[in-house]
């Protein structure tokens, strides 16, 4: 077996929700959940399929995101493994938990727009997603003014009232 590091390609505030899944039925079924929680959405997804051909699979609203998710499951090549880039604007908090009830969705690795290292397992059989690294190590407590900060931008982007 080997470990390799994939590290996620994207421009920097956009988000991305990597997961994985068991049927080539998620291509489809997460398109239509995404297009159904938010309408308007702007995203590419891509699959990457781990029998028959072993394709990527891929679908979406918006070409940059579709090439994003594209070359990123390509890189990665782990059969199952489903990658989600959300356009500008969007984010996963809106769409997180609709995904997460796709029948065939397994699990969420991360869901985030923080720079993002993939950890890959290789065999001979195949390639296979071990965790992730989501961003830099804690630097430290927040203290009163930090908390503050939270606080203040919550509700500033309009996620707390």
């Amino acid at each position: 077996m080997e470990l390799s590091i994939v590290r996620i390609e994207k421009p920097e505030p956009i988000n991305f929700i990597l997961g994985q899944s068991h049927f080539i039925k998620t291509v489809e079924d997460l398109h239509e959940t995404l297009v159904t929680a938010v309408p308007g959405i702007k995203f590419g997804l891509a699959f990457c399929e781990a029998s028959g051909k072993a394709l990527v699979r891929w679908s979406g609203t918006d070409e940059e995101m579709i090439a994003l998710a594209q070359q990123n499951a390509l890189a990665l090549s782990a059969g199952h493994s489903f990658i989600i880039f959300l356009g500008a604007g969007f984010y996963p908090v809106n769409v997180l938990n609709a995904i997460k009830q796709v029948p065939e969705v397994a699990r969420i690795f991360c869901a985030t727009a923080n720079p993002v290292e993939v950890i890959i397992a290789e065999t001979e059989q195949g390639r296979g997603i071990l965790g992730v690294i989501d961003g830099m190590a804690s630097q430290g407590l927040e203290g009163p003014e930090d908390i503050a900060w939270r606080k203040n931008f919550l509700r500033m982007i309009g996620y707390k009232l």
